[in-house]
């Protein structure tokens, strides 16, 4: 198979021309002449919608041996446990809803067109691309149009999975239901406890295109001009038929390679390496510029990178064992493995501008910093790898996108709502926008809307009500009394909480499922022991008290001082004692000093200390995570009164506390204060960091100006 590489001279020399539908406006050459700008009533507004991780909850698995739960209606309900939720980063049943619930929000205000920027699938399965596409082709029918950008989950590997599927689907009876594709391993041995069927595989990119072709991934009659990074009209004025040729996946590829990309790039790649590449392959890139209506273009990005690995077998190049998943990977190894994308990005930004184009760019992945610039904070603090921080882009990536000539661009993935931005040497301004997911605490979609060619407006709409949110909890109540009447060791630990049962909406639903997320999860996988059963223990009474306590009673003496504070050293390494130890009974008289100080200070703030009481530990590790997840929206969430408390905390901790005496592990031979202080003194600055980022929830973009305006002036901030 050919591949067809285009260089930055060639695309550059690119020629626009545009015949526009149904005959309104004549055909012409662009090239590169000055366009008048739209003015702002003809600059139609974009719905920006994220890891919408759709599941087709009454899709049908074409397998008699498990078909779901029926229902009332008739149909069945094919959906994950809850416990398979409360311990996932994305919901995989309400989204449904959710999905349904943005686009009607979507065109009550008279939106029609929506830009999916990648994971609006749950792993591409045929069941569920025919759910979201039966339900885009809905609402393209009352004049909605889609451009769908490819995430890790949709494909997850470049080529089909036959041997994929899911093991928590929910039986009527409460229980877990494993559904694989046929070429699974328990499926070849005919497993009696796996129902099996290729409505689970998961879909590469060439059947994706096929079956998606009409959301953006192929052109359309209507579109007044289409192309992809290797599309090359020459000197004929742009045609939908040249287009549809432009768009056949074999001419959308290019050669990937373990080292990085190949084609044009190989020899100086090699030559910069001092060897042959290895593992080359040719791979589908999906991405496309669109332009749907008169002056403004949308810019798809296929930010997946999906390297050979080690079990890439040249005879077999399309077997999906043979490349890695693209989830870490993002634009870090767009710079290295798909260089053809930062020159086409950099025609298509510099042909924008001198056509007066409204450009919007988006891609799954983020651009720059999604941590409110909190990063390396974050490492310092936390576990190892915690809170996915191999997934913030380097600052070299930043730095070579915003070279492109890039202003704005949309990214997901994270399931976070952030901003960030970003200026250059050369006096480049770039601006990142996380739109949050569906399916996560902070429920949100983005509209974008160029008031003229240097101001755009960003809002955040969230979806705090949504039709239908809790259709499925009756199917939840019966796992909840299989696991609650199980004697199961493997079933007692999946236990959850009823009360999310009694959640009153999405908004609500949502909040209480990260609570349960953390429980659950991230205070395992994220926080280092001590941390977690000080945040998983402290009420934030206690935590202000902690910050203000000055004494030399350490956690080796905590179990002859029982009631003061419900810490133990049961997270400490056993030190030796030095000097001469205070007595134990000590702790009482420095804890009662500290709770003098700690009152003080709440009254300063015109609180009662007792009120802290009322931030359980369960509601403080939850804000953290809803904050790194949602920012200024979980700021919202928290109310006045928490977020003036959580203030006074921040301000509390000792300028310079004691560094922690660390053996293996943090000494027990540390006074009780210490590693509070130390830590949670950090803990609180990235709270704050997190919570006083750059305006999320609706702002502008003055590209002019290269500034960033919060529009909303009641937005909370933790400043």
């Amino acid at each position: 198979m050919a591949l067809h590489f285009l260089n930055e001279g060639k695309a550059a020399k690119h020629l626009l021309s545009f015949c526009l539908p149904l005959a309104l406006i004549a055909c012409g050459d662009s090239k590169d002449a000055a366009v008048p700008a739209p003015a702002e009533a003809d600059t139609p507004a974009v719905a920006v919608m994220s890891d919408v991780h759709f599941e087709n909850v009454y899709g049908d698995l074409k397998n008699p041996k498990f078909s779901g739960i029926p229902t009332a209606d008739g149909k069945f309900a094919t959906i994950r446990t809850m416990y398979a939720q409360l311990t996932s980063t994305r919901l995989f049943n309400e989204n449904y809803f959710a999905f349904r619930g943005a686009l009607d929000d979507a065109y009550a205000r008279g939106i029609r067109l929506v830009a999916l920027s990648g994971d609006y699938s749950d792993d591409a399965q045929p069941v569920n691309i025919d759910g979201i596409a039966a339900i885009l082709k809905e609402y393209q029918a009352k004049g909605m149009r889609f451009f769908i950008a490819p995430g890790n989950h949709d494909p997850n590997e470049p080529f089909d999975n036959d041997e994929a599927g899911k093991s928590d689907f929910l039986t009527a009876e409460g229980k877990e239901q494993k559904v694989y594709a046929v070429n699974y391993s328990g499926c070849k041995s005919q497993d009696a406890s796996v129902a099996c069927t290729n409505q689970l595989m998961e879909l590469g990119y060439e059947k994706l295109i096929a079956q998606l072709g009409e959301f953006g991934y192929m052109p359309n009659k209507a579109d007044v001009y289409w192309e992809t990074p290797f599309s090359n009209y020459g000197n004929t004025a742009y045609s939908y038929d040249a287009a549809l040729t432009s768009a056949d996946v074999k001419n959308r590829q290019f050669e990937i390679c373990a080292e990085g990309e190949g084609g044009s790039y190989k020899a100086d790649g090699e030559k910069n390496l001092g060897k042959a590449f290895t593992r080359c392959t040719s791979i589908i890139d999906s991405s496309y510029l669109v332009e749907p209506v008169k002056g403004v273009w949308l810019l798809s990005i296929d930010a997946n990178v999906h390297i050979p690995n080690s079990a890439f077998d040249p005879v077999n190049a399309k077997a999906f064992k043979g490349f890695d998943g693209a989830g870490n990977a993002g634009w870090n190894k767009v710079l290295t493995h798909k260089k053809h994308l930062l020159a086409w990005i950099k025609t298509v930004t510099a042909r924008a501008k001198s056509q007066g184009k409204r450009l919007i760019a988006f891609s799954h992945y983020p651009t720059m910093d999604f941590y409110a610039n909190q990063t390396d904070a974050m490492k310092a603090v936390f576990k190892s790898g915690a809170f996915q921080v191999t997934r913030v882009p380097d600052a070299a990536t930043t730095t070579a996108l915003a070279a492109t000539g890039m202003q704005l661009h949309m990214g997901g993935h994270m399931h976070f709502n952030g901003t960030n931005d970003y200026k250059d040497a050369a006096g480049n301004y770039f601006v990142n926008v996380q739109s949050p997911s569906l399916a996560v605490f902070g429920a949100s979609y983005k509209v974008v809307k160029y008031k003229d060619q240097d101001i755009v407006d960003i809002e955040t709409v969230s979806l705090n009500n949504v039709a239908r949110y809790n259709e499925l909890f009756k199917y939840y109540q019966t796992e909840y009394d299989y696991l609650q009447n199980s004697n199961l060791a493997s079933d007692i630990s999946k236990r959850w909480s009823k009360d999310i049962l009694n959640t009153k909406s999405y908004g609500e639903f949502t909040r209480y499922y990260f609570g349960e997320l953390s429980r659950l999860r991230f205070m395992d996988d994220y926080w280092p022991c001590e941390m977690k059963e000080a945040a998983t223990t402290l009420d934030a009474k206690q935590m202000l008290i902690l910050s203000q306590l000055q004494t030399q009673v350490t956690f080796a003496q905590l179990k002859d001082v029982p009631g003061v504070l419900p810490l133990t050293a049961n997270c400490m390494a056993k030190g030796s004692v030095s000097g001469t130890p205070v007595s134990a009974s000590q702790l009482t008289a420095d804890w009662a000093v500290a709770t003098t100080k700690a009152a003080a200070l709440a009254t300063a703030a015109g609180y009662k200390l007792d009120d802290f009481a009322k931030i359980t530990a369960y509601e403080f590790y939850g804000d953290f995570h809803r904050t790194v997840y949602a920012g200024e929206l979980a700021l919202r969430d928290m109310g006045t009164d928490r977020v003036k408390q959580y203030k006074v905390l921040m301000n509390a901790f000792p300028a310079n506390p004691t560094a922690i005496t660390m053996l293996s592990k943090p000494s027990d031979q540390n006074a009780v204060n210490v590693p509070f202080q130390n830590q949670f003194k950090q803990v609180f600055s990235i709270l704050k960091g997190l919570g006083s980022g750059k305006p999320s929830d609706h702002f502008t973009v003055n590209f002019k100006t290269q500034t960033l305006t919060n529009s909303n002036t009641s937005s909370a901030s933790f400043n």
